[in-house]
């Protein structure tokens, strides 16, 4: 079957926050149903979505391209220092697509820095130097009026958009497209001459995108409630972020008559989608090994370890005041017979190490008076949770379950409700 001649590269789905309105299956739907063979996921910093984007292209015949907006810190012109409010002005953007595994792994990496290094908490970003450490296998797009080469021009810096450009194309060799947008706004119009210019100049070639947020035109003013409500603003400001009725997942044909000035750009969304050839695959969760005593597995240190703290639960909680030694061998035969019954199931399905874990963690912030949940969920219904102290609750005295939490019936992986305060959550992660 022939299909459409245009790709769609700048999609923002429902996992750019507060920005996207684009479901994945539906919008992977309306990809097959308008005929395009590809379409590019770029969410707002984040490959939240890449697994489900991926399986769900995948099971309808669509090509996945995994990409993400970037944004970069700002190099050269009038405000790339602090502005008037006392705040670095807001940051460039760029566009990368994952071309193979390397690039998506550049792509991880990127993200990686963007939420771990960056000096700006509220508006996170790289570096042009983070860039050109981690490009191989990644196509990028220049960011449209947003990206530096456009606010260079806005600004009237020609000749610094122009060297801005040319370190971009340096970096992306030979996978830089210059990219164009017509969604009516004025700075669109403002910087598109001079992008062609410097494309044809510099032998660059020209891409055409249309940024989608929602799906069809009678979502735009829903979707632009959901801006306000990302901006603290309300629709009837009239200072505020607006997009337009373009900002919708257009046709092939619409994006074609947009551009028929310029061929070549729609072409090229093809071209790029042939060059990408990656998407991401369902795989075992990889469990972190916990640090090993020596001549014990893992396994022996959960056994070793929630032994001896259900003795001190025992102890603690159950055992009355004048009990001989028959009744508290009576009374504690059914929570050893319980949880030797667990330790098997829990060795059985390979889940000694994640147990561990999170009993240190979880004992950490309790030795650092950080306030913890008594525990929530069916990992309430295990003992050695309980004697691990991962859980405050006795799972025999309140008749909980284990086989809710883990069954080896039904394979999945252990996931405790864990309750940190919010004060010092933060604190727990960083540990």
């Amino acid at each position: 079957m022939k299909h459409a001649d245009f790709v769609h590269l700048r999609v923002h789905t429902a996992y750019s926050l507060l920005e996207g309105a684009l479901k994945i299956t539906p919008t992977v739907d309306l990809t097959r149903k308008l005929g395009m063979p590809a379409v590019a996921m770029t969410d707002t910093s984040n490959l939240f979505g890449a697994l489900e984007f991926s399986l769900a292209c995948a099971k309808i015949g669509v090509q996945p391209i995994i990409g993400c907006q970037l944004s970069v810190a700002r190099e050269g012109g009038a405000d790339s220092g602090i502005g008037r409010s006392g705040r670095p002005p807001a940051p460039d953007q760029i566009v990368v697509l994952a071309q193979n595994a390397a690039g998506y792994q550049n792509l991880l990496n990127l993200v990686t820095s963007l939420h771990l290094d960056s000096e700006d908490v509220e508006i996170r970003h790289v570096s042009v130097d983070d860039l050109a450490k981690w490009n191989e296998g990644l196509i990028a797009l220049t960011g449209g009026p947003l990206g530096g080469v456009g606010r260079l021009i806005r600004e009237g810096n020609l000749s610094g958009a122009e060297e801005h450009l040319c370190r971009l194309a340096e970096i992306f060799d030979g996978r830089l497209y210059v990219e164009l947008m017509r969604h009516g706004l004025a700075m669109e119009q403002q910087v598109e001459p001079a992008l062609i210019d410097l494309a044809y100049k510099h032998d660059l070639p020209l891409v055409a995108t249309n940024e989608c947020f929602f799906a069809t035109e009678d979502m735009y003013e829903a979707h632009d409630a959901l801006i306000c409500i990302a901006d603290g603003a309300y629709v009837g400001q009239s200072e505020r972020r607006r997009l337009t009725p373009e900002h919708r997942f257009k046709s092939p044909q619409e994006m074609r008559a947009l551009f028929a000035d310029l061929p070549e750009a729609i072409d090229n969304t093809l071209v790029i989608a042939k060059r990408c050839a990656f998407m991401v695959e369902m795989r075992d969760p990889l469990l972190p090994a916990y640090p090993k005593e020596e001549g014990k597995t893992e396994a022996e240190m959960m056994a070793d370890a929630s032994r001896a703290g259900l003795i001190g639960r025992l102890e603690a909680l159950v055992y009355t005041e004048g009990m001989d030694e028959a009744g508290r061998a009576e009374v504690a035969k059914p929570y050893f017979d319980r949880l030797e019954y667990e330790l098997g199931v829990i060795e059985e399905m390979g889940f000694p190490g994640y147990f561990l874990i999170v009993a240190d963690f979880i004992k950490w912030a309790k030795q650092h008076d950080i306030p913890v949940g008594p525990g929530r969920g069916s990992g309430a219904g295990s003992v050695v949770a309980w004697a691990l102290t991962i859980t405050d609750l006795d799972p025999l005295r309140f008749g909980l379950l284990f086989e809710r939490f883990l069954n080896p019936e039904r394979v999945s992986m252990p996931d405790f409700d864990i309750d940190f305060c919010q004060d010092r959550r933060d604190e727990v992660i960083r540990y």
